[in-house]
């Protein structure tokens, strides 16, 4: 079981650099959803999957690993955890102490890059919420052919005449 364990500690150290390789990607893509630069926004995307694809390998790693150590010990591997797994090593402190570090280490870069998500996902709702604005506004715009609703007198027309507001409020 020994070489099991520095296996799945060797797995989630490369898991952890390869997140690492997507966090500077996640603060750039912040970047770009601020620029509003589509096309750099889809080159980021394309370097943020290729780094998830990494991600998912190492993922099917752990959990092979997993179902091989719970073959090992004869526990059902749905039941291994990672921190499972750092109190199932108390008598080699050694393994132990390492796997705590990284275990510890991935989950900090993970609630890092959920910030990050958060961030981004915000930003692109707003600027969604704004093209929206602006749709609304330039199809009222259009309404009112040539005089935007003002006629020789100055005076405005009957807005109840039209039929639809400047917010459809369909949407």
């Amino acid at each position: 079981m020994a070489s099991l364990v520095e296996e799945l500690i060797t797995t989630l150290v490369q898991e952890y650099k390869v997140y690492q390789e997507l966090l500077p990607i996640e603060e750039e893509k912040t970047n770009v959803i601020v620029r509003n630069d589509l096309q750099a926004l889809q080159q980021i995307t394309d370097q943020e999957q290729n780094v998830v694809d990494k991600i998912n390998f190492l993922e099917r790693k752990r959990e092979e690993i997993l179902v091989n150590i719970g073959t090992v010990i004869n526990r059902d591997p749905k039941t291994l955890h990672i921190q499972t797994m750092i109190e199932l090593l108390e008598k080699q402190p050694k393994e132990q102490t390492q796997l705590s570090e990284v275990h510890d280490n991935l989950k900090k870069i993970i609630h890092k890059l959920m910030e990050k998500n958060r961030h981004n996902n915000s930003l692109i709702q707003q600027s969604l919420e704004m093209i929206e604005f602006n749709m609304n506004f330039i199809q009222s715009t259009r309404m009112l052919p040539g005089n935007n609703g003002y006629n020789k007198g100055a005076s405005q027309y009957d807005a109840s005449a039209m039929q639809s507001g400047m917010f459809d409020t369909k949407q």
